[in-house]
């Protein structure tokens, strides 16, 4: 294994990879940009958790929201995160973590600049079935691999919605209020794999 990879990166690689294989949307329009960016914001407001969501559709931006204790720091994380889904077509973290295990920098394996792209958990390709990648779903404000996870939590839920023929809002989506106790600020960090937030 290259010197500097991440412990068990190979099998995590692996699980990443079978999630974005699984997480397939029959279509995704404004409405559904919507129903996915209420229902991330239920989940972190039912965890306290101090996070900007951001939703785009190729060039447009159909949703974004800021929780309480987040910055403009976070919307440029978001910026940088979602633009290596959409040169690379997979998750920032999967993206980080392929780079990681060949024990090189996302920078030195793409020549992309780090100002304006960050391979770096929390931004997710949104793909429709037959039709392929068609935006992104990003979170920032968590550690990278939370921030991961709270983005395919909320696409799990609402692909299942989606094949079960429903376009009901789920419960989350529409719990909890603006300046619920427990949103806090974070400390932010660019330590690839450590538990700064990003």
């Amino acid at each position: 294994m290259a010197g500097g990879a991440l412990p068990h990166s190979v099998d995590l690689i692996a699980r990443l990879e079978a999630e974005q294989r699984k997480l397939i949307l029959t279509r995704f329009d404004h409405d559904d940009a919507w129903r996915l960016g209420l229902l991330l914001v239920g989940l972190a407001r039912a965890r306290g958790a101090a996070v900007t969501i951001d939703i785009r559709h190729g060039r447009q931006q159909l949703f974004h929201y800021a929780l309480p204790g987040t910055s403009a720091d976070n919307d440029a994380w978001i910026r940088r995160k979602s633009r290596i889904v959409t040169r690379f077509g997979a998750s920032s973290y999967l993206v980080g973590l392929r780079h990681r295990l060949a024990g090189r920098t996302s920078a030195d394996e793409t020549g992309l600049n780090p100002r304006r792209y960050a391979a770096y958990g929390g931004s997710f390709p949104l793909t429709i079935a037959g039709v392929g990648v068609v935006g992104t779903v990003t979170v920032s404000g968590l550690p990278q691999a939370d921030d991961h996870r709270l983005v395919v939590e909320a696409l799990q839920d609402f692909v299942a919605d989606q094949h079960d023929g429903s376009r009901s809002l789920p419960k989350e989506a529409t719990s909890g209020r603006a300046g619920d106790e427990g949103s806090q600020p974070r400390e932010r960090g660019e330590q690839f794999g450590s538990s700064r937030v990003r």
